[in-house]
């Protein structure tokens, strides 16, 4: 194989599928796939560099062309030795076909994902072509950060509680005779609220994993939506909100809606709860019929959630729910409202926030109806 000197040579589609990365199929440009592709010919010289690899390098194809591969793509691994000597793909054992993806290192420190294929015109020969695939780090290490940045929050969230719990036990065990069974009770009280929170947080654990991993379960059964609300609302009241800090309007006749009760109710409870921490006036919550977000189906069910506070800024709205958001008001892990969109997003179904006519934040959810097909014969 010739040396490319153009840009047609050097980032053309390849006749030969081992010149591309496994996945693209023949004919493809090496300029549409999303990995970077290096392809070095018999004598070690860069025949091809797609527009990902001069992504990823920071080099252009014209500088890399021709050039020898050690040259054009000096990488090194973590112990900071040069790979190409260290690999030296054209010489060593004839039976070698390929480099395992591993982490390795480019001018400056960037990290990259670098993978390997020796290609031989028969299984002992010379090696023909070194196809070389480069992928960005960086999206791995996003999803790392926030993993470390979740354990150190919940680790953080979980301390407080424990230590309570942990503190008026060893208490009560050492000196039950000394106290009153009034201050037994406001202790035992307090254990018992702290337990809450920690199953609280285990549980939103629990749901981030499902979430992430794709295995969150809905198991559906038929759900009075404004039934589901009321509950809410009442118990606020009997806790001390005045029922006159709630309006509940819901749109007569709505559609059956088969979704998960249990998740449903913790998708109300956490935008009820927002609306009455951080908001302001009256929380309205508005239950109608809507088009359903789901292709197929024509109608859904829609819940609006309002106050009249001081509403989130308008810079905040594309981060309202991303993990940690917490707002203006510190507390909690920030974790609720990526939870409620997984939840409602598992049922099929969408959610937006925005303000309210009154001022303050507005949360809308539409969920399919999700009937089983026997209802709809």
């Amino acid at each position: 194989m010739s040396v490319g000197t153009s840009s047609a040579a050097g980032r053309g589609a390849g006749d030969d599928p081992a010149d591309a990365p496994p996945g693209a199929g023949p004919g493809t440009d090496p300029d549409e796939l999303p990995d970077g592709l290096v392809v070095a010919d018999e004598h070690g010289r860069v025949v091809r560099f797609n527009a990902a690899a001069e992504r990823i390098t920071a080099t252009r194809a014209a500088d890399a062309l021709g050039r020898p591969l050690e040259k054009a793509l000096p990488l090194e691994d973590l112990d900071g030795r040069r790979w190409w000597q260290l690999t030296d793909p054209y010489g060593g054992l004839a039976i070698r076909g390929r480099q395992p993806e591993r982490n390795l290192l480019l001018p400056g420190g960037r990290e990259v994902l670098v993978t390997a294929r020796y290609v031989r015109d028969w299984p002992t020969g010379p090696v023909s072509r070194v196809v070389v695939s480069l992928r960005d780090t960086e999206a791995r290490r996003r999803t790392e950060r926030s993993h470390a940045e979740l354990i150190a929050t919940v680790a953080h969230e979980l301390r407080s509680p424990l230590t309570s719990v942990k503190g008026f036990t060893a208490t009560l065990l050492a000196k039950w005779e000394r106290f009153t069974d009034d201050q037994k009770r406001l202790m035992l009280e307090t254990v018992d609220a702290d337990a809450d929170r920690v199953t609280r947080l285990i549980a939103e654990l629990l749901d981030i994993s499902r979430i992430d991993s794709g295995r969150l379960e809905v198991r559906r059964q038929p759900v009075d939506m404004g039934a589901a609300v009321g509950r809410h609302i009442q118990a606020y009241v009997a806790a001390g909100q005045s029922a006159d800090r709630f309006l509940l309007r819901v749109e007569q006749p709505l559609p059956m809606l088969w979704a998960d009760p249990d998740k449903i109710d913790q998708v109300l409870s956490n935008l009820i709860e927002n609306a009455v921490r951080h908001g302001e006036g009256t929380v309205t919550i508005d239950i109608t019929a809507a088009p359903s977000p789901r292709e197929g189906e024509e109608t859904g069910t829609s819940v609006t959630v309002s106050d009249e506070g001081p509403g989130i800024p308008e810079e905040s709205m594309n981060r309202v729910f991303t993990r940690f958001w917490r707002g203006s008001k510190r507390g909690g892990t920030g974790l609720g409202l990526y939870i409620v969109k997984g939840i409602v997003e598992a049922h099929g179904g969408t959610i937006t926030v925005g303000r309210a006519p009154g001022g303050g934040a507005e949360f809308r959810f539409t969920l399919p109806v999700a009937a089983p097909a026997y209802l709809a014969q």
